[in-house]
Formats: C-alpha cells, sequence, structure tokens
C-alpha cells in the first residue's frame, strides 16, 4: 500500500486503525518532505507502567467560591476535572484575592497536588503565612498522574451547563495560567514549549478555539498564531492533514516538585493531615481557608455534582530524540477511551487517552490500554521513520 493509497483510505484506514496490512518503509512511495520526526517505537515490550488517576470532575465547571463558618471563611478551589493543571495558577490567583478580602494573613490551605500548590503560591506572593495540610503529597498526588499538556478546557464543563459567569472566570484562569507557566520555562520547573500535531483526513476548518471543547472566547489566540496546516505530502504522518501547533508541556515529576520545593523554600509549613468533615477545616488555627481536595471535597460535606472521571496513561521507555507530541481521533475503541495523545517526557513517551465519568477503580483498563498502543503503533509505523 503506497502513501497515497493510504490517504485515501481515510477515516477507515489510518485513523481507523485498520492498518494489519499496512506496508513496511520500504514498500511506501514516499514523497520528499519538508522535515522528518523520529517515530515513537510504540511497543507493547517497551511499556514501563499504566497510571490511573480520577480526576475531581464537575459537569458544570470547577468551584471557586468561599463560605463562611463561624470566624472561619472557606474558599472552595476544586473540581477542575482534567484542567487541574492547566488552571491552577489562575484559580490560585483568585482564590487568593478572596482571601485578602479577609484581615488575617495566615492561611490554610488544604491539599498538596498542582492546584493546592499553586493557591499556596499564590498567596505567598500576597504576603501571606501559608501552612499545607495535606493526606499526600507528591509524587503520591493524582497530579502526578495528569497527561499535562496547557489544556484548560480539557474536560472542563459540559457545554449545555456553561454561564456567562463561569466562561469569565475560567477565561480569567486560562490567561493566568498561560503565563504563569510561560514564565517557567526553562528555570528547572519541566515546562517547555513543544510542538503537537493533530492528525486528521478532514480538510481543518478555521480555529474555533484551539480544541479546548467550543469554549469561547479562549486563551489562547495566541496560541493559535502558531497555527499551522500541513496537507498532503508535507508532514511524515499517515493522515492527510497534520495540524502544527505550539504548546506548553509540563512534567508533573519535576514540576510538582519544583512548587513545592519553592513553597518551603518561602516559609511554607507542611502538615500531613486527612480531613473527614468539613467542620474540622474550621477547627484549623487560620481563620482563611483554602480547599483543593478534590474528589476528597464528598467528605468534606459532600457536593451532589462532584464525580470522579478516571483517567489512564500508558508510559513507554523514554526516546531524548521525539520532540514533539500527537493527538488524533480513533475508532473502534473499547468505552472509555476519548482520542489518542502521545506527549514525550524524560520519564518516558505517555499515551493516552482515557474518560470514564463516574468510575473509581483503580485498576486499569486492559482493554483501553490495548487499543491505545495498537493504534499509536499504527501511526508510527506508517510513518516509515519519517
Amino acid at each position: 500500500m503506497n502513501r497515497r493509497a493510504l490517504l485515501r483510505a481515510g477515516s477507515s484506514g489510518l485513523l481507523g486503525w485498520g492498518l494489519a496490512g499496512c506496508a513496511a518503509r520500504s514498500d511506501l512511495a514516499r514523497p520528499r518532505l519538508p522535515f522528518r520526526l523520529a517515530p515513537v517505537r510504540a511497543e507493547r515490550n517497551r511499556v514501563i507502567r499504566t497510571t490511573v488517576g480520577l480526576r475531581p470532575y464537575r459537569p458544570s465547571g470547577f468551584l471557586l467560591r468561599a463560605e463562611r463558618f463561624d470566624q472561619t471563611t472557606v474558599v472552595h478551589d476544586y473540581g477542575h476535572g482534567g484542567a487541574g493543571i492547566s488552571l491552577s495558577w489562575g484559580t490560585g490567583k483568585m482564590a487568593a484575592a478572596i482571601a485578602l478580602e479577609h484581615p488575617d494573613r495566615r492561611a490554610a490551605v488544604v491539599g498538596c497536588g498542582a492546584v493546592g500548590l499553586a493557591a499556596a503560591r499564590q498567596l505567598q506572593r500576597r504576603g501571606f503565612e501559608v501552612t499545607i495540610y495535606a493526606a499526600a503529597v507528591p509524587p503520591n498526588t493524582t497530579s502526578n498522574m495528569a497527561y499535562a499538556g496547557f489544556t484548560p478546557g480539557a474536560w472542563a464543563v459540559e457545554d449545555t451547563l456553561r454561564t456567562p459567569a463561569w466562561d469569565a472566570q475560567f477565561r480569567e484562569a486560562a490567561e493566568t495560567s498561560f503565563l504563569e507557566f510561560q514564565w517557567l520555562v526553562g528555570k528547572g520547573y519541566g515546562v517547555s514549549w513543544i510542538d503537537r500535531y493533530t492528525l486528521t483526513d478532514t480538510a481543518p476548518r478555521e480555529p474555533t478555539g484551539g480544541g479546548v471543547r467550543r469554549i469561547e472566547p479562549l486563551v489562547p489566540t495566541r496560541l493559535e498564531s502558531g497555527r499551522f496546516v500541513l496537507g498532503p505530502g508535507e508532514h511524515p504522518f499517515p493522515s492527510a492533514y497534520a495540524i502544527r501547533r505550539n504548546t506548553i508541556r509540563i512534567e508533573p515529576s519535576i514540576y510538582l516538585d519544583a512548587v513545592l520545593r519553592d513553597f518551603l523554600e518561602f516559609g511554607g509549613r507542611l502538615e500531613i493531615h486527612r480531613f473527614s468533615e468539613v467542620r474540622q477545616l474550621v477547627e484549623l488555627e487560620e481563620n482563611i481557608v483554602i480547599h483543593c481536595t478534590g474528589l476528597g471535597a464528598l467528605d468534606l460535606g459532600g457536593d451532589p455534582e462532584l464525580m470522579p472521571l478516571k483517567g489512564q496513561l500508558t508510559v513507554l521507555v523514554p526516546q531524548p530524540e521525539v520532540g514533539y507530541s500527537v493527538s488524533a481521533s480513533t475508532s473502534g475503541a473499547p468505552e472509555g477511551v476519548r482520542g489518542l495523545g502521545m506527549l514525550p517526557r524524560r520519564d518516558g513517551i505517555v499515551l493516552g487517552s482515557t474518560a470514564e465519568r463516574g468510575e473509581w477503580s483503580l485498576d486499569p483498563n486492559t482493554a483501553a490500554r490495548k487499543h491505545i498502543v495498537a493504534a499509536h503503533r499504527a501511526i508510527y509505523a506508517a510513518m516509515g521513520g519519517g
């Protein structure tokens, strides 16, 4: 099968993953390409781990709201879905702004994932003495299990439940976080720019917000300035088109440790503590509490909307020569698979992605893992080393 035949196969071929008879590189009549990319070796014997995390998901979007209990003000900052790392600096800044309305300058942050750490640092920047209380710290947080591209709209809200007020909060949070991550590039935080290629057999339309689930106005019209549509023969992938964008990559194992280190170096205190009811927050010494426990909120008085959104990543042996990421749709996938993503990091090549709504199990979804690895293997085999 030559490249032209592959392109004609469309969604029922390469992007449908009907590749059992796909030719090897030497059999492909390949045009001369303007650039080449190292292929990922997506083989099952190169899988080094599969991780599972439960995203704290609220269909109406993240919660950012103050609640008064006697002399204590509790600011809820949770429910970010798959956008916790992406939105964390923005919602942390907004939570700190609410805290500034209180006369005290001692604050507690409950939770030590990406959302809690960013909130704690935003408070410190505004002169607060901060203590983090958490049941788990990096590397044992849900944030450590994240794919962690800059994806502020990933499962952030159900379109039918959006409100103008929530949209305004989202835009402010996403714009703030986008700038914060830019400032961290090249400073030992595991934050960097990377080219992402979105594969499609359909001619792309005008950009509608950078894939942020049609949430507009989207932060990054600036990100869209780096958008570039590559047509047949202009890229090494087996799809008809590849949309190249500049995007930000965050490596959780480096990033979370670095932010926690900053927090401690700026005088922060850390206490290991598990809370089982909201009254325990009121009993803390601090009269300002930023509540960032994610799914832990179900133990603190409950939230009728909050539910898990199970995510799973399969990690391959690192390949330093791979310096780009990929996203694509897939057909024939088992339930829970929401598309394909590949992101290279120093701790491995990360493959995803899944989203199982309401699923509490931390056991890997074997069918999803097999499908994702096979689908990625098909992409890079068809590249033929392109």
